[in-house]
């Protein structure tokens, strides 16, 4: 994530802007539509900072900012200089991003990354994985399920519970590095099911 982070040309324009858009994902973990739908009057950086969005079901719900966060959106907000309105994260020309566009920035900072950190050769990062490490960085940090549904807008909590499963996974393969040489390490292989949910998200 730092490095995705650093990775956006801040001497540019739209280098700025997705730096800002990246990290606000990050954060949140909002969906792909619900970023690039935001508009300035759903910023919110005052005491409770936070974003105000509708997601699946035109269901509204809130999500707090960190400090970080906010600092970068006041600064981009005020670069921004546009109507309550107006889209946060817009083109060139002022108009919202689609998905599509979304996807090619998110492509292209994650190919950059990989100068900074190899790991992530090879690895296919989407505005999607990125709400995934939203919710495992809320679950590692002892967060608990159902804030974290409520977090990205889950309609059941049930939905959560894979986050939950998958951070089960690490920690199985953490203990399987840890078994004797001469010992066949494990690997962990997700289920269909589990495939076909994170597909659907």
């Amino acid at each position: 994530m730092d490095a995705l982070l650093q990775a956006p040309d801040r001497n540019t324009w739209t280098g700025r802007r997705d730096r800002t858009m990246l990290a606000v994902a990050i954060q949140t973990g909002l969906r792909a539509s619900e970023l690039t739908t935001l508009t300035i009057s759903d910023v919110h950086l005052g005491t409770g900072a936070h974003i105000s969005c509708h997601g699946k079901g035109r269901k509204q719900r809130i999500t707090p900012l960190t400090s970080g966060t906010v600092t970068m959106l006041r600064t981009w907000l005020a670069e921004r200089a546009a109507q309550p309105t107006d889209p946060v994260f817009p083109t060139s020309r002022g108009r919202q991003l689609s998905r599509d566009a979304l996807e090619r920035r998110v492509t292209k900072h994650a190919r950059a990354a990989t100068q900074a950190c190899p790991t992530l050769t090879g690895k296919k990062i989407s505005p999607h994985v990125l709400r995934h490490s939203t919710a495992m960085r809320l679950l590692n940090a002892g967060v608990d399920t159902t804030v974290i549904a409520l977090w990205l807008g889950h309609e059941s909590v049930a939905t959560t519970q894979i986050y939950v499963h998958a951070d089960l996974a690490l920690k199985e393969r953490a203990l399987a590095r840890t078994a004797p040489i001469e010992a066949t390490p494990g690997r962990y292989q997700p289920t269909d099911t589990i495939m076909a949910f994170l597909d659907n998200l």
